[in-house]
């Protein structure tokens, strides 16, 4: 069963809404049946309120399942209550993108193009608390939290279970100044660094490449339960998207397949990453 409160809160409702299409039901019927709404059993599908163990009880009973797994979606309500480490920093991380950290902890594959700036999850401390000092109104003790979520984000990493992660970024991303040159020296340092790990692949897309299936940053996100389909991430300044179901999934997957296959070999592009640290010490 996946780790995290997120994605208890999704296989749940995932399960929830199996079993009501299994019945051949609509969620105004089940609601009628229980005497609740239908936005209620709606909400309960998709993860957008707090289920509780009693109304998953009532659910399971109606729809006459076993009582294994009526006890397990019951045990996953109440585990998805629980704080997540990164909810402890509060406004430091928003609402929206609490939820992809959720997706991401229990992730087993992620496929990440960046056109803007490099990968959160390859960011050193200074780079990252400079991306969210320029343009942010927030307060300096909330930019400070949210730069320690990203970085304690990285520690998956490391973790003996780690997901393999292959990362496409633009070369505008790569040699894009952030901060100063001293600063991006050092980024491009450890940049360098974080590929040497077995489960980090990242390619350079070049400016030559040409034209490329992508209009902005995404993320795919595997997971290891078979159960738990892929999603697509997006996300903006003050929101996100995530797209789920086949059919978006099956479009990214074939877009990030080409950018891969425009951009530079994974050894090609740490040649150039090397290149330019070299460049900078000149």
């Amino acid at each position: 069963m996946a780790g995290s409160p997120t994605a208890r809160r999704r296989r749940l409702s995932i399960e929830l809404k199996k079993l009501r299409e299994q019945s051949a039901l609509t969620c105004a019927q089940v609601g009628e049946a229980l005497d609740w709404s239908g936005s209620k059993v709606n909400r309960m599908e998709t993860g957008s309120g707090r289920v509780q163990p009693s109304d998953v009880d009532a659910l399971c009973r109606f729809y006459g399942t076993t009582d294994e797994l009526r006890e397990f979606l019951k045990s996953l309500a109440r585990q998805a209550k629980t704080r997540s480490w990164w909810q402890v920093h509060g406004s430091g991380v928003p609402q929206w993108f609490s939820i992809y950290i959720g997706l991401e902890q229990d992730a087993s594959t992620l496929r990440q193009y960046q056109c803007e700036v490099l990968p959160g999850l390859l960011q050193t401390e200074p780079y990252a608390r400079e991306l969210h000092t320029c343009g942010s109104y927030l307060p300096p003790e909330d930019i400070e939290r949210a730069v320690r979520v990203r970085l304690e984000r990285q520690s998956m990493l490391n973790a003996p279970d780690a997901p393999d992660c292959w990362f496409v970024v633009s070369e505008g991303a790569v040699r894009r100044v952030i901060g100063d040159h001293e600063l991006m020296q050092a980024q491009l340092e450890h940049l360098l660094g974080a590929v040497d790990r077995p489960s980090v692949t990242l390619q350079v897309l070049p400016f030559d490449a040409g034209t490329c299936p992508t209009t902005g940053s995404f993320t795919l996100l595997g997971f290891p339960d078979p159960e738990d389909p892929d999603i697509v991430y997006r996300d903006g300044i003050t929101d996100a998207m995530y797209l789920e179901g086949e059919p978006h999934v099956r479009e990214y997957n074939r877009a990030f397949d080409e950018l891969r296959a425009a951009a530079l070999s994974p050894r090609r592009s740490i040649q150039l990453i090397k290149d330019m640290v070299k460049e900078g010490t000149q």
